[in-house]
């Protein structure tokens, strides 16, 4: 049988929309209701990570993770940060000195192939919209950074 925990594990990461959101919470800015919360500040592919393992009893994750936690976790109505024009942002390795950034009427697809792209983590919304609008495929994970071809 469930029963209320004395602290709530709360966990967001430290960038700015979600301190914005917490920050009521975190600075007793509002009527908690006798509730407290004990903050866990960690990057989202971690966060990520922990919902899957359902560690924290609420979390802030990526829509992309929540396919994978729906069965311990609930959507709140409120918290997301996501928009048109709100990434991903692509960062490539140069390889060398003489390369350039490709003009408008080359194909960012094939400018890409074979490059190792950094990313947020696997889970993350950013690294599903990479995929999704670009049509590249993570072909051989190295650290947090991926060499992408095309599927």
């Amino acid at each position: 049988m469930w029963r209320k925990p004395e602290i709530f594990t709360l966990g967001h990461s430290p960038d700015p929309d979600d301190a914005f959101m917490f920050y009521a919470i975190a600075k007793n800015k509002i009527d908690l209701r006798g509730h407290r919360f004990e903050h866990h500040l960690e990057d989202i592919q971690t966060l990520n990570e922990r919902a899957l393992r359902g560690d924290l009893h609420i979390s802030a994750i990526s829509i992309h993770a929540y396919a994978y936690v729906a069965d311990k976790y609930a959507l709140l109505p409120c918290g997301a940060s996501m928009g048109d024009g709100y990434g991903p942002i692509i960062v490539r390795e140069v390889p060398s000195t003489k390369s350039q950034i490709p003009k408008e009427d080359v194909d960012l697809r094939d400018y890409l192939r074979n490059s190792v792209i950094a990313v947020p983590g696997k889970m993350t919304s950013g690294f599903l919209a990479l995929q999704l609008r670009s049509n590249l495929r993570c072909a051989q994970k190295r650290g947090r950074g991926c060499r992408f071809n095309h599927s």
